[in-house]
């Protein structure tokens, strides 16, 4: 009974030897002829790949491919996606592709600061959804322990950063991959220094997020962290306008003070709500999680806003009126004296 088998094995072996030169001459060359581009269906057998790249013209002859895949032990290792290669790759170089996933790739940049809101139109690109499809998974699958995030919900936990995606992955693995980014920051030192801070890790995720809004230079986070911890600590009001804007669901240039009054009982409005708010306000970088856990250790409690992106940061409300005065003279005279009247908070 076991005589056939040892007979097929020889032969198999002995075909390998005999293809083998045939092989090695397929595979030699550098590539440099056009694109080609072909899809590997999720679950197709080995026979239906190679017929896609005979469809292709992308391997000369059927059994030398089939002899290299199986020489190389790959026939159950090929890689469902999208590839573009060229025209002359090679069976090699073509086989090292399928079995390493170098698939056809699309960029996605997500900027420090993105609300959920702003990142949808975006995560929507990838996964060739609509922003509205986007919006609607994430208010039905926000919960935060479904994706092991702090919470309230996702905002704040889809990291920021340049990621490379296969265009058509599905909505559910880009925002994975975003979490899992995200939670790959949380290392046991910065862990540690949070609870040295008796923050929970919510807690740090929702003042860097307060700061990556407010800072416009990344060298001054760690003193507006340390003017909002100051704040904390003594009981003051943050008085963070980032915060209205994120209660009044968009980003504005200029904050009234009407703006402020129109949210007076939203939640997330620290000009009139004690403490932290619920969660983050949007997807805070790493620079601005590092000035969360690690704050300037200074006396200011203000700060205010000037044209370059600086602040005046002063230690007493009459310190602090006279650099509104003196940010709000730097404003109109960048702008006119056309607003000089208007009370804009990023002015005062």
């Amino acid at each position: 009974m076991k005589r056939p088998c040892r007979l097929r094995t020889l032969a198999s072996a002995v075909l390998v030897l005999i293809l083998l030169p045939l092989i090695l001459f397929a595979c030699r060359g550098e590539p440099s002829g056009p694109a080609v581009e072909f899809t590997v269906p999720p679950g197709a057998s080995f026979a239906q790949v190679t017929d896609t790249l005979v469809a292709r013209d992308l391997i000369p002859n059927r059994t030398l491919f089939r002899a290299l895949v199986r020489l190389r032990g790959d026939d159950r290792n090929l890689q469902a996606g999208r590839y573009q290669v060229p025209e002359d790759i090679g069976m090699a170089a073509l086989l090292d592709h399928l079995v390493e996933g170098r698939m056809v790739t699309v960029p996605m940049t997500i900027p420090e600061g993105f609300t959920l809101r702003q990142m949808a139109p975006r995560i929507g690109q990838v996964a060739e959804v609509e922003a509205d499809q986007v919006r609607a998974f994430l208010d039905e699958h926000g919960d935060a322990e479904e994706w092991g995030v702090p919470g309230p919900g996702l905002e704040g936990y889809l990291f920021p950063d340049t990621y490379h995606f296969a265009p058509g992955l599905p909505l559910e693995s880009v925002i994975q991959t975003m979490v899992q980014r995200y939670k790959s920051l949380w290392s046991e030192e910065r862990r540690a220094r949070a609870q040295a801070l008796e923050m929970t890790e919510r807690e740090v995720m929702t003042l860097a997020s307060i700061v990556q809004g407010e800072a416009r230079q990344v060298t001054e986070m760690p003193r507006i962290s340390g003017v909002f911890h100051n704040r904390l600590r003594i009981g003051y009001l943050l008085q963070a306008d980032p915060t209205v804007q994120y209660a009044l669901g968009e980003r504005r240039s200029r904050l009234l003070y009407a703006d402020i009054d129109s949210v007076a009982d939203h939640p997330y409005n620290t000009y009139t709500q004690p403490g932290l708010p619920p969660g983050p306000i949007g997807a805070a970088g790493e620079a601005a999680l590092d000035a969360a856990l690690h704050p300037e250790d200074t006396d200011y409690l203000y700060f205010v806003a000037r044209p370059d992106g600086s602040h005046i940061f002063t230690e007493s409300l009459a310190d602090h009126n006279r650099a509104r005065v003196e940010a709000r003279r730097e404003w109109n005279q960048l702008q006119g004296s056309a607003g000089a009247g208007t009370q804009h908070r990023n002015e005062d």
